[in-house]
């Protein structure tokens, strides 16, 4: 093996290479320096804006939306024969919801016809009365006039001693029944005026007529109740109960008719955002049924009360485990906007109140 002439230059070979680091360009060191900065100057903008914003605004997604609903009921009892709607069927008013049997009440009809007959009946046979008692004056008017003729007649007899005190007694007598049967008659025939007379609530019908009558207006009226319409136009809601056969209760309702073209946002807002809030401000609605629907509205009314005042069972504070809760207090909005969607009674909104305008 032959010897390295050189054995330094192979130990320098041998040994590793160190790197020696690039140094740093400025550029690259002010990029770092101006993103560090950048985080709290973002933080700090963006707090800025929310505190800017929140003064501004006020927000709540504790909003639903409200429509008109009427609840109709039968005015009166009976069994339906006759539905005209379907659940969620759109209706104008005055159309038939549904028909209950109008027999029992045709019946009703007729009997007061009858009742009205027969008063009629009764008042002709109270005016034939009182011609008959007119007459019964006359006759005993002219019996007195001969009972006391012939009583005459006895008495100068008496006189001449031509009769006897017997036969002038009993004219005597036929004189007092002629006046007893005249003052009969005279009773007769006030008897009968009264039966014919009429009251100052009723001039000129008899009160027997006027009471048939008014059996005959009621039961006609509960005859046409028999067709229950819708009172209002609207979406016919809560129909299961419309079957025909199904019995009706007189004042129990049945089904509902929504106005779906009368809408309006009832969003509870804390108590604490209605220091700047008043009637006029303008606001935006979104809806969580329409993620892409936003429409304008306005505060329309401030509530009387928040919404635990008006619950069935307010809370009562008056004890020593009371915890102070942030109230809610509706708040009406009304939408100025045609919605291109159908808004639906009862799906969830968000409001958002610019609170830098309105009226007190």
């Amino acid at each position: 093996m032959a010897d390295n002439p050189n054995p330094e230059m192979e130990t320098a070979a041998s040994q590793p290479i160190e790197e020696v680091p690039a140094p740093r360009s400025p550029a690259r060191r002010i990029g770092r320096w101006l993103l560090m900065l950048s985080v709290p100057l973002i933080l700090a903008g963006a707090g800025t804006y929310y505190w800017i914003v929140s003064d501004h605004y006020a927000s709540t997604d504790n909003a639903y939306v409200q429509q008109d609903i009427v609840s109709v009921s039968p005015e009166i009892g009976g069994k339906i024969v006759e539905v005209g709607v379907s659940e969620n069927q759109l209706v104008a008013a005055g159309d038939l919801l549904f028909a209950i049997d109008p027999v029992p009440f045709e019946l009703a009809v007729a009997q007061s016809n009858a009742r009205i007959a027969a008063a009629q009946v009764e008042v002709q046979n109270l005016q034939a009365d009182y011609q008959v008692s007119g007459v019964d004056i006359e006759v005993a008017r002219q019996d007195i006039a001969f009972a006391l003729s012939n009583y005459q007649r006895q008495a100068a007899l008496m006189e001449k001693g031509f009769t006897t005190r017997a036969r002038l007694d009993a004219a005597q007598h036929e004189v007092d029944l002629a006046r007893a049967k005249l003052k009969s008659a005279q009773s007769d025939v006030v008897a009968a005026k009264a039966r014919l007379s009429t009251g100052s609530a009723a001039p000129g019908e008899n009160p027997d007529i006027a009471d048939a009558k008014v059996a005959r207006d009621q039961s006609l009226l509960d005859l046409a109740r028999t067709r229950v319409v819708a009172p209002v136009a609207g979406r016919v809601a809560q129909s299961t109960r419309l079957q025909v056969g199904q019995m009706m209760v007189s004042g129990l309702p049945v089904v509902s008719i929504v106005n779906d073209q009368n809408s309006w946002i009832e969003a509870n807002f804390k108590e604490t955002d209605l220091a700047k809030m008043k009637v006029g401000q303008k606001a935006k609605i979104t809806f969580d049924a329409y993620p892409d629907l936003e429409l304008n509205g306005r505060v329309d009314s401030i509530g009387a009360g928040t919404g635990s005042e008006f619950s069935v069972l307010p809370a009562q504070n008056a004890n020593g485990n009371w915890v102070k809760v942030t109230q809610r207090v509706p708040v009406r909005i009304r939408i100025l906007d045609k919605s291109p969607r159908q808004l639906i009674a009862g799906i969830s909104a968000e409001v958002t109140v610019d609170l830098r305008n309105g009226k007190e």
